[in-house]
């Protein structure tokens, strides 16, 4: 992408910084899982946990993640400073179906992964918007 800020206004504001170069090798579910292997994603014949259903739902996403032993948890009122836990935000679209993942790094920061394109580093709401929506659900595990 050749200007992160026009496809994503809200970059802007929350600050992000570019962290890897593109490859079409894993997505931002596989990133977010801790995965660089495959492409995560329940309908395009990617790679998907066995006895997840194979739909873009928050519950089969939640299912999927959960096989990594993460669970629900309730968004944060302001920055998350919990050091013991790893985190994921879902994104999902108008019709509340998933569209993209971002795991967290500490302090406030997280990561994405853009598609086949870069990786980035970024504010939690900073990638909100016409793209992949709004943050939906946060999961959260013991750091492994």
């Amino acid at each position: 992408m050749n200007d992160l800020e026009a496809v994503f206004p809200r970059l802007r504001a929350s600050g992000h910084r570019v962290t890897s170069d593109a490859t079409p090798t894993y997505n931002c579910i596989a990133w977010a899982a801790g995965h660089e292997d495959a492409w995560w994603w329940p309908e395009q014949g990617g790679y998907w946990p066995d006895a997840v259903p194979r739909e873009p739902t928050i519950a089969a996403f939640v299912a999927a993640l959960g096989k990594l032993g993460y669970e629900p948890c309730a968004m944060p009122a302001g920055p998350l400073e919990i050091e013991a836990s790893d985190f994921v935000a879902l994104f999902v679209d108008e019709s509340g179906l998933v569209t993209h993942a971002a795991r967290w790094l500490g302090r406030d920061r997280w990561t994405s992964k853009l598609g086949s394109d870069v990786d980035i580093e970024h504010g939690l709401t900073g990638l909100e918007g016409d793209v992949y929506g709004r943050v939906a659900q946060l999961l959260s595990r013991r750091r492994q």
